[in-house]
């Protein structure tokens, strides 16, 4: 059976409640489409779903938005994709003022990208939904955006671009979600992380790249990173121990510092 993956499939799996027991949820039901047998989840549908497990403070998850300078465009493509995955978390916690905040910020690495035409309607409907306190609208257009700037990518044959963003967006929500899993450890929670399939996936898909991007310093560390989170996911008994957690947490921390230049 295909392994539930995607952007913000690591930002589902630390939905399960913080403060009770762990909830056991059936993957397969979740909707989305497969990629190299890789299940990848339509976000703002799994956030509907994630809305009846639990009530992680998300608040404390959230981060601020400060854009490193860049004119390097596979940088703003992994950039671009955290960005977004930082609006997913923003309206899990309900913070319509880091919302507002993320959704300019969209907007400028837009902007940088040249993709402004296509992304600013999202935006501005992003804008218009966290005024109404509109959440379920403000997700879909976080939804939209994302799905909006990979398909111009892969439109325009800029498909090593378009990877980016969805690396970006799994590496944030993967530190989210170790993030949340660690604070209240437990077996059955560090099995949510164990998604081997979909970091395979990805290093694929790195492998498949361009020359040029591969040879990108920030995306072959990425690389190695990835090595390193696919090695902790390895058990013998299926579990995923304390310590495996911590080290996929410190390398997506590390990659997403590489990422923004902290």
């Amino acid at each position: 059976m295909p392994r539930l993956g995607g952007v913000v499939c690591a930002l589902a799996l630390s939905a399960v409640s913080a403060q009770g027991e762990a909830q056991k949820y059936d993957a397969a039901s979740f909707p989305g489409f497969v990629v190299d047998e890789v299940v990848v989840p339509v976000p703002s549908e799994i956030f509907a779903v994630l809305d009846k497990l639990g009530e992680p403070n998300w608040k404390q998850e959230l981060r601020g938005v400060q854009l490193p300078e860049t004119s390097d465009r596979y940088e703003l493509s992994l950039i671009f994709g955290t960005v977004v995955a930082e609006g997913f978390v923003a309206v899990q916690a309900e913070d319509k003022k880091a919302v507002e905040e993320i959704g300019k910020e969209v907007l400028n690495l837009a902007q940088r990208l040249g993709l402004i035409k296509a992304v600013r309607p999202h935006a501005q409907s992003i804008l218009d939904a966290v005024q109404k306190n509109d959440w379920k609208a403000v997700r879909k257009e976080f939804d939209q955006t994302q799905a909006t700037v990979r398909y111009e990518m892969e439109r325009t044959r800029d498909i090593d671009h378009a990877q980016c963003v969805s690396l970006g967006g799994w590496l944030r929500g993967t530190a989210s979600a170790t993030s949340v899993v660690s604070k209240a450890y437990n077996a059955d929670r560090a099995e949510l992380l164990n998604q081997p399939m979909l970091v395979d996936h990805f290093s694929k898909s790195i492998t498949g790249m361009s020359s040029e991007a591969k040879s990108n310093a920030t995306v072959a560390t990425i690389s190695k990173g990835l090595g390193t989170i696919r090695k902790a996911m390895e058990s013998n008994d299926g579990n995923i121990t304390a310590d495996q957690v911590s080290t996929i947490r410190k390398t997506s921390e590390e990659l997403l510092a590489l990422i923004l230049k902290k």
